[in-house]
């Protein structure tokens, strides 16, 4: 039965092309996959040697319409070998048993998107005691022996999203702010909230209250900001949403009351929704990150490990091999240069008949 080649040569290649996606490295159309909720067990792709690929929710459009079948199609490519797939549904506990499963099931490499950074600690020491090496994909896990850590610069989106976001209140006149963050679990929120701080806070802008949205829902970001509009009404001039799910949940309680003018709105992951919300005006801007890279580069790392090989990376994280990819701010003026000159959306995602002359004004056609 046909291997893959060795994990160095494989690996030394996804090492150039992850540096050239630092910049946007080209990334071909992507077919968007629906997903229910998967069983807490993993499911399998096929093959012999298996990799178990954990991911922590379905709220997040990202995980199942892009990280999934890119990291699945790049496996597929390399060689003979089963994903064990699992989506954890926002539930840590849930994500335990589908890393024991997977464990149990003769997993050699974990690819880890952890739910719960803290909790996760307990299923990297599992791994370890099997001899299993764990990578820690898009949210570095807060403790255990990692292999490897593949993700963005997490303090850059929230520089990018606040420096759109001060521009744009400023030149509106300024006034007070509410910040929906990320979940606390998360530990990329906690970085996308020091980089939109570290702005936010030499800008003058008043925040009126803050918040950390549990599990990334945006019922409960829409159920927040409604509490906030009640009681602050108009001096809410913009609203920093750490991601496009907290945005929709802002943008539809602001809408509800019926708040005017309508504020300034940030958002991240480049989720069409966003995007149809940004060609409207609804929401400011999103940050875009090039999925396609990371699924692929943490595909080729977790077939090297499989072989034995030792990996290395641009940089390192308390010892951890490490790569960050670059993060892009979106806005209406250059959604054709970033998300559909990547191949991310096309314009014909974007411009559906309810957003025809919306997108016909903002020139994208």
């Amino acid at each position: 039965m046909a291997k893959s080649r060795s994990g160095r040569e494989v690996l030394r290649k996804a090492l150039g092309r992850a540096a050239a996606a630092t910049v946007l490295g080209a990334l071909l159309a992507a077919t968007a996959v629906a997903c229910s909720g998967a069983d807490p067990g993993p499911s399998t792709s096929g093959g012999t040697e298996s990799i178990a690929l954990l991911l922590p929710d379905a709220k997040t459009a990202r995980y199942e319409t892009f990280d999934r079948p890119f990291f699945e199609a790049r496996v597929a490519e390399l060689g003979d070998y089963d994903v064990l797939y699992s989506n954890a549904d926002q539930d840590a506990a849930k994500q335990q048993q589908q890393a024991e499963s997977a464990l149990a099931a003769g997993a050699g490499v974990l690819v880890l998107d952890a739910v719960d950074a803290n909790a996760a600690v307990s299923i990297v020491r599992s791994a370890n005691a099997k001899g299993v090496p764990v990578i820690s994909y898009d949210r570095l896990i807060a403790g255990g022996d990692l292999a490897y850590y593949i993700s963005f610069d997490n303090e850059k989106v929230g520089v990018l999203q606040a420096t759109e976001f001060v521009d744009a209140i400023q030149d509106a006149g300024g006034g007070g702010i509410l910040m929906v963050n990320g979940s606390p679990t998360d530990s990329n929120a906690a970085l996308f909230r020091k980089g939109a701080h570290s702005l936010i806070d030499e800008s003058g802008l008043e925040v009126l209250a803050e918040y950390s949205t549990p599990d990334w829902s945006p019922d409960k970001a829409q159920e927040w900001v409604a509490g906030q509009i009640a009681q602050y009404g108009d001096r809410i001039v913009g609203v920093y949403a750490a991601n496009d799910g907290t945005a929709g949940g802002a943008v539809a309680a602001l809408k509800a009351a019926n708040v005017e003018p309508f504020p300034i709105v940030t958002g991240q992951d480049a989720e069409l929704a966003a995007l149809q919300r940004i060609v409207t005006g609804d929401q400011h801007m999103t940050v875009y990150k090039a999925i396609k890279p990371q699924a692929e580069l943490a595909a080729e790392v977790a077939v090297a490990l499989l072989h034995g090989e030792e990996v290395t990376a641009p940089m390192e994280i308390d010892g951890v091999p490490t790569t960050l990819l670059d993060p892009v701010a979106v806005t209406v003026d250059n959604i054709l240069e970033t998300v559909v000159a990547d191949g991310f959306w096309t314009v014909e995602d974007i411009c559906t008949p309810a957003y025809v002359d919306a997108c016909e004004a903002a020139g994208i056609r």
